[in-house]
């Protein structure tokens, strides 16, 4: 039983090793810590770089995406920009072209306007010119109607000298004044007039032919005469005129059928 215990105590008696192998293993398991720790932090730095690459690839495509956007939108904004370019630069065109236009019509009004001023300022000249050939012209022709001519005329002469009838008001009245004496050549009338007829005054019909002849008759129709061109007077006709001048005057008035006559016309002009 002794034996046997001490047997034990001796298998389990602790064995005493060199300092020099406790020095290696102790050398050893600070190395292997060490490989340990070193292979902890590698592994971590390599979790963390494969993170941060993975980090940096999804913002690298974040980017491409958002920049793929932007060039998207940036090419509609382009070609919108050239489409209004070309645009803008179309209606420039028909815009320049329109100011053109309008340059060359505002020196055509300006021209007329300056043409206008130049007429104004010699208008009433003009004016007075045709006048006074229109006044020489009935003083040279057949003596009918001179009162109501007469009037006509002393009339429009008040216009033409007056400052606040217009140039074209002016005008026009001269123009109607023309216009009437210019129908007296293709009308025939029966007028009621006083004349002179060898110093006597006598109160008679009056037959118009146009611009042409005149002829007179008493109401009564015992005389008959007509105005002498040449002589510039009333004369009596003798008495077998009577009837051909009393059918014209009939004629002229409408109370008889229009037909051929022959009146004696004598010199038309003096």
């Amino acid at each position: 039983m002794d034996l046997s215990q001490s047997r034990l105590r001796l298998l389990v008696r602790p064995v005493a090793l060199p300092a020099i192998s406790l020095a290696i293993l102790l050398a050893l398991g600070a190395v292997a810590w060490t490989s340990v720790t070193l292979a902890q932090t590698e592994g971590e730095k390599a979790r963390r770089d494969t993170e941060q690459a993975i980090d940096t690839r999804q913002q690298t495509q974040q980017l491409q995406d958002s920049w793929s956007e932007e060039k998207d939108e940036l090419a509609r904004r382009f070609r919108a920009a050239t489409e209004n370019v070309r645009w803008l630069t179309a209606r420039k065109a028909e815009e320049t072209a329109e100011a053109d236009a309008l340059d060359d019509r505002v020196a055509e009004l300006q021209r007329r306007l300056g043409e206008a001023d130049r007429l104004e300022g010699s208008m009433q000249d003009t004016l007075m010119v045709i006048f006074h050939r229109l006044e020489e012209s009935v003083a040279a022709s057949l003596p009918f109607l001179p009162r109501e001519r007469e009037m006509r005329l002393a009339t429009v002469k008040d216009e033409l000298v007056r400052p606040d009838v217009t140039s074209a008001e002016k005008l026009r009245r001269l123009l109607e004044v023309l216009q009437v004496e210019a129908g007296y050549a293709s009308s025939v009338e029966v007028y009621q007039d006083e004349i002179a007829v060898d110093g006597e005054k006598i109160h008679a019909d009056v037959l118009r032919l146009g611009r042409a002849a005149l002829f007179w008759r008493t109401p009564d129709g015992d005389r008959v005469g007509h105005f002498d061109p040449a002589a510039g007077l009333w004369s009596e006709l003798p008495g077998g005129d009577k009837r051909r001048i009393s059918l014209a005057m009939e004629m002229a008035e409408r109370i008889r059928t229009v037909e051929l006559i022959d009146l004696p016309l004598g010199r038309i002009e003096p």
